[in-house]
């Protein structure tokens, strides 16, 4: 493997295994647990976007941080 590439194996298997789980509880006979598929799915989303505004985040931040640093060895 070579540097900056990020080996992704266990997040790819891990998010496929949660959702084959919620596709064999979507037939499930009760209502509750087919709402709860629901909820589930749509949390799993919001996460995905909390974590996605938190590397832009964190991008911004160190990019501004090597511009201080930059800034203080100029001096």
């Amino acid at each position: 493997m070579f540097f900056g590439q990020v080996d992704r194996t266990f997040e790819n298997l891990r998010e496929r295994s949660v959702e084959q789980w919620l596709e064999e509880i979507d037939g499930h006979e009760d209502l509750v647990v087919r709402g709860g598929v629901k909820v589930t799915r749509e949390y799993i989303a919001d996460l995905k976007k909390q974590i996605e505004n938190l590397k832009r985040s964190n991008a911004l931040k160190d990019q501004f941080l090597k511009q201080m640093k930059q800034k203080s060895l100029e001096k």
